[in-house]
């Protein structure tokens, strides 16, 4: 569909019309899971020919989570009392969010709902197995990270104290990385209360400030600048904008909603940014390639592409390539990061424990020659 008719076309679902949902006090929240389970079950029943409100009634029935059966049966309240389904879906906006509620409209204006559904389940499947992979990278060097950290506090708060005595007699002597380690560890267990809760402030005061706009700009333009780190994060948003753009576009949502449906996927501040800048572009009747080409942290090829799709009205589809390709190009470079940080993390640990022990084990060889 050509970007022009897309644009022209009244969105599905206005943003003001994402209510805040009416739970009850307590109630847990819809987990990504929980709706994978309502997507791809509603869709099986509307496949085999159920209407609607009987697919809802009959996944109230099978839901064996409370949270998960009181979200079905508001769904079914708002749907008998005469809303669509999507108006229905926007109600509760902490279980469905824009991009699922636009896809909705769109799908029951089309007449396709079963075939969105089932695009939407496959969507945050793909978007859990991309969480996944990024945490399974991340997690063995994070946890090597602490416990080296615990090892060292641990050496310095348990260990040191009890050489201070016998290292006395050659304290001028000492190599000078015992002496750092022995002021290390006075000074822990000394001030440990008071170092506590410096950190802790200090860690409050870094998070506040991180949650405010220029703080959170500037910690992202730090994570974006890290090396190979900072491709990975840019790629993973990229793919993950791509993904929710091309799968709008391609079931009948117009640009404006896709790119306000991309607000709720992006994290990154920057990326956040960029969206906006896409949105008032196109509000001027613009075409998205501009910003593209303007926008420096993006890969060069993306920009290219983007213009091509604009060109021959086929900008569904190559958002759908590019989201196919840098999610290949990701994992590849996920893989990668983990071959090097893992041997990096262990190289690092072995090093500071190694440091540690010599520092203890080259005055107790000083001291024995002097007793020799």
């Amino acid at each position: 569909m050509p970007i022009e008719r897309q644009i022209a076309r009244k969105p599905a679902v206005a943003t003001a019309q994402h209510e805040r949902s009416s739970w009850s006090f307590g109630q847990p929240r819809i987990k990504s899971e929980d709706r994978m389970f309502f997507t791809e079950r509603l869709a099986l029943l509307l496949e085999t020919g159920s209407p609607l409100h009987t697919a809802l009634e009959t996944l109230e029935r099978q839901a064996d989570q409370e949270h998960v059966r009181h979200m079905i049966h508001q769904l079914l309240t708002n749907v008998s009392g005469g809303l669509t389904f999507a108006q229905a879906l926007a109600k509760q906006p902490d279980a469905f969010p824009i991009t699922y509620v636009n896809l909705i409209a769109a799908a029951e204006t089309g007449g396709f709902l079963p075939q969105v559904l089932q695009r939407l389940q496959e969507m945050d499947e793909k978007r859990r197995e991309l969480n996944s992979a990024l945490w399974a990278a991340l997690s063995y060097p994070a946890f090597l990270m602490c416990f080296s950290f615990a090892v060292v506090v641990f050496m310095l708060a348990m260990v040191f104290p009890k050489f201070s005595v016998l290292f006395a007699s050659i304290a001028d002597e000492l190599p000078p990385t015992t002496q750092l380690l022995m002021l290390l560890s006075d000074a822990l267990r000394r001030y440990w209360l008071p170092g506590a809760v410096a950190l802790g402030a200090s860690a409050t005061l870094i998070w506040r400030w991180g949650k405010r706009p220029e703080g959170a700009l500037a910690l992202d333009r730090l994570l974006r600048r890290t090396p190979l780190l900072g491709e990975i994060v840019i790629e993973l948003q990229l793919v993950q904008f791509m993904s929710v753009m091309s799968l709008s576009l391609t079931n009948g949502v117009t640009v404006l909603d896709a790119l306000r449906s991309c607000r709720e996927i992006v994290r990154s501040v920057s990326f956040q940014r960029f969206v906006s800048r896409l949105e008032t572009h196109i509000n001027e009747g613009g075409a998205l390639s501009p910003v593209f080409a303007e926008t420096e942290f993006l890969p060069a090829l993306v920009p290219q592409m983007i213009a091509t799709g604009e060109q021959t009205g086929n900008l569904a589809m190559v958002m759908g390539r590019i989201s196919e390709f840098y999610e290949r190009e990701w994992k590849k470079r996920l893989t990668v990061f983990a071959k090097i940080a893992e041997p990096a993390m262990l190289l690092l640990m072995g090093t500071v424990v190694g440091v540690i022990v010599a520092s203890l084990i080259l005055p107790i060889f000083k001291l024995s020659r002097g007793v020799h």
